[in-house]
């Protein structure tokens, strides 16, 4: 039986790397769908009125990205209720994978 369990473990990780890696994909339609790029940029691509997220996955921890976003701010507007569970699951994904360093 050991055997059999550590014989799944590859399998299960590639599995997971794929599940992760779609969970981004959705998450950057999302951020695309939702409007977040009107206020914000990722890498070179976005408007300036809100701040740069191209490393909030560096500086942010996940729980902080999603009271931001349920919540909002005094200056962005709360999507709580807009977004339903799944989307913020893998928009905060997509966030947190969001790395490049500040120039």
């Amino acid at each position: 039986m050991r055997l059999w369990v550590l014989a799944a473990l590859p399998l299960l990780s590639i599995a997971s790397y794929a599940s992760s890696r779609d969970q981004r994909d959705h998450g950057a339609a999302v951020y695309a769908d939702s409007g977040c790029a009107h206020c914000h940029v990722v890498g070179n691509t976005g408007g300036h009125k809100g701040p740069d997220l191209s490393g909030v996955g560096r500086r942010l921890k996940v729980a902080q990205m999603r009271q931001q976003i349920v919540d909002g701010s005094k200056q962005m507007p709360p999507f709580g209720e807009e977004l339903p569970n799944a989307d913020l699951r893998d928009l905060l994904a997509y966030l947190r994978s969001c790395r490049e360093k500040s120039k």
